[in-house]
């Protein structure tokens, strides 16, 4: 969606907070906390436990109907989530768990495009218990894209994984986005991986955000690169980890 302010077409940002509260009991989780995320933006969160970051993803996902709180929130209408846990329903093949709630003619056909896409061409009449967890985390990126997003959540969903399927879902996830250009938000406890990822990453901090970081590094990233050294440093920094 648009607005339109003197002739000229502004895009509207795929989140916008303004003064955003979530209180659980006598304690405010988010403090009035402005954000914008413009459309197409892939931006990392960071935090120390209790920082926010999930109270924040729920309010951007609205799941959080029963939470106190106040401020003003826009998001787009075609939001989609990825977990950490890749919530395939058991009872269902991959195919029909990709496509499931997707409604209009040709959804199947998405469905295997989609597949397809992330490395599961012929995985289609698999039951989820028969996949990896890594291919499992793969369809579960397949579902959320076959809906076409316009914002991507993602919270932490390489956690699980070991260390090298976790690279392979990194230049996956990388190559998604830049194909189809959603907003990202991503929340992480691994720094090394918001800087690989991310163009922006935002450090939460008792509630509101701390560091607002732009990284400034070309595709395919290497962790041996100077500055992605630089940036690693200064989010760890930024987190109250000390260096050696």
């Amino acid at each position: 969606m648009a607005t339109h302010t003197g002739g000229l077409t502004e895009a509207r940002p795929a989140i916008r907070t303004s003064g955003l509260v979530r209180r659980f009991g006598d304690r405010d989780v988010l403090k009035n906390l402005d954000l914008t995320v413009p459309q197409g933006e892939f931006t990392a969160l960071l935090g120390r436990s209790g920082s926010g970051k999930s109270t924040l993803l729920r309010a951007v996902a609205r799941l959080d109907h029963t939470v106190e709180g106040s401020g003003e929130l826009s998001v787009p209408d075609r939001v989609s989530l990825s977990f950490q846990d890749s919530r395939l329903l058991p009872w269902l093949r991959v195919l029909d768990n990709v496509v499931l709630g997707l409604r209009g003619p040709g959804a199947r056909e998405r469905g295997l495009t989609a597949l397809a896409e992330v490395g599961l061409e012929g995985r289609d009449r698999s039951w989820p218990h028969e996949l990896s967890g890594g291919e499992q985390q793969r369809a579960a990126l397949a579902r959320a894209l076959v809906r076409d997003p316009e914002l991507l959540l993602a919270d932490e969903p390489f956690g699980a994984l070991d260390a090298l399927t976790r690279i392979r879902m990194h230049d996956l996830l990388r190559e998604l986005y830049e194909r189809h250009r959603p907003a990202v938000l991503l929340v992480t406890h691994d720094v090394d991986e918001a800087v690989e990822l991310a163009d922006r990453v935002l450090v939460l901090e008792d509630g509101l955000i701390s560091v607002d970081l732009r990284i400034d590094l070309p595709s395919p990233r290497s962790r041996r690169e100077p500055r992605f050294q630089e940036y690693r440093d200064t989010l760890l920094a930024a987190l109250g980890v000390a260096q050696p």
